[in-house]
């Protein structure tokens, strides 16, 4: 225990000398990524706000076709634009831009509606803009509206009850909490927390492996009358400590950062405080050694500084490629889950986030199976630094 905590000691004290490396590890990733999470979380929140509250702009070609339809539009808000354009200049105005929606009203329509049948118009809108879509289902809604008090007023003159019309009424309750609609904006912060926790010992574990085989150390200090096993667990130990400071910063910039971000303007919260960030490194600290450990050995396999590298940044992709997968299939805390790393570390912090309460066999699962994997990649590290093939 002496030898490990004196090789914690020598590689803590290294690293800490390495200003540019520090500066990149610790607050490069921990706190460029919560600064930058926030502001586009800022800047989404602030985008959908405006759009909720700025009038929906539609071009109307052949308003004078329908004007029951063209005085609702207006007394619903909507912003018309009156232009005479065919089928083929409407596409070509939403293509370039010019128009975001046309609605077009043939001259059938009158005739039509008159008649009782149904009046088409034609919404030109382009489905591969988001903006473009967003007016386009608004404008949906706005139609679907007027269709269906002109239905309901057709029936009572007719002397049907328009209830006749309405078959089952839905009504839907909504049981999200503004803690869990939170979660729909910063359920990919778990991605930036545990990349913030390998970057913060990415550099340490290339240049204590990788970088003493490229300056020539590295065979004096396999010479020394210490076990390889010290070596290699003071190593992986000072990686550690590093990673545990790069994660308690990236939460400390998370909580500060998520105060000045409107989610109250939607009807969110965050939960997001120093308890809550306390409970977050709690849940995230298993998965430490086992970073730590796996780049560890991956550099143990290198010959130089830059191949570390290129390696290492493709092993930063492993762990964090779970999330993605829980992101895309909408991924909940099930127990066995709880046996793949990372992947349970996501999870349980969304579940922390959405304020609802841990099960404490979940927790331990998840750490026992990071720990353990911990454990196992440390052996083998531990085997290969035995083998003569370190000294070439």
């Amino acid at each position: 225990m002496h030898a490990l905590f004196t090789v914690f000691g020598k590689e803590f004290r290294e690293n800490l000398r390495d200003r540019r490396t520090l500066v990149s590890a610790l607050l490069f990733g921990p706190l460029f990524g919560p600064l930058l999470f926030g502001l586009m979380v800022s800047r989404m929140l602030n985008q959908s706000v405006v759009e909720a509250d700025e009038p929906m702009r539609i071009t109307i070609s052949g308003s004078e076709y329908a004007p029951g339809l063209t005085r609702y539009l207006q007394a619903q808000g909507v912003k018309l634009t009156v232009a005479k354009l065919s089928e083929n200049e409407a596409r070509a105005a939403v293509r370039r831009g010019s128009a975001l929606v046309v609605l077009i009203i043939p001259k059938e329509y009158g005739p039509l509606f008159s008649a009782a049948l149904p009046a088409p118009v034609l919404l030109v809108a382009d489905s591969a803009d988001s903006q473009t879509r967003k007016t386009a289902d608004r404008a949906r809604l706005v139609l679907a509206g007027y269709a269906s008090s002109i239905a309901q007023l057709r029936l009572q003159v007719r002397g049907v009850s328009p209830l006749l019309a309405v078959p089952v009424a839905v009504n839907e309750v909504d049981v999200a909490t503004p803690t869990g609609r939170a979660v729909v904006v910063l359920g990919f912060m778990t991605y930036f927390v545990l990349f913030a926790v390998l970057m913060g010992g990415l550099y340490l574990a290339i240049d204590s492996t990788a970088g003493e085989r490229e300056r020539g150390s590295l065979e004096a200090l396999l010479s020394l009358p210490v076990a390889r096993a010290s070596l290699v667990g003071g190593k992986i130990l000072a990686t550690c400590a590093y990673m545990c400071i790069s994660l308690a910063l990236s939460l400390s910039g998370f909580v500060i950062v998520f105060r000045f971000v409107p989610l109250d303007k939607l009807g969110m919260s965050a939960n997001l405080g120093i308890g809550t960030a306390l409970t977050l490194f709690a849940i995230c600290l298993p998965f430490v050694p086992l970073g730590a450990a796996l780049m560890t050995l991956v550099a143990s396999f290198t010959r130089s500084y830059r191949e570390a590298q290129t390696y290492l940044t493709s092993v930063l992709l492993v762990p964090t490629l779970p999330i993605a997968f829980a992101s895309i299939y909408s991924l909940k805390t099930q127990a066995a889950l709880m046996f793949i790393p990372s992947l349970s570390q996501h999870l349980l912090m969304t579940s922390v986030l959405k304020d609802e309460s841990l099960v404490a066999l979940d927790v331990w699962v998840s750490a026992g199976a990071s720990l353990g994997l911990a454990l196992l990649l440390m052996v083998l590290t531990a085997r290969h630094w035995r083998r003569e093939t370190m000294l070439g």
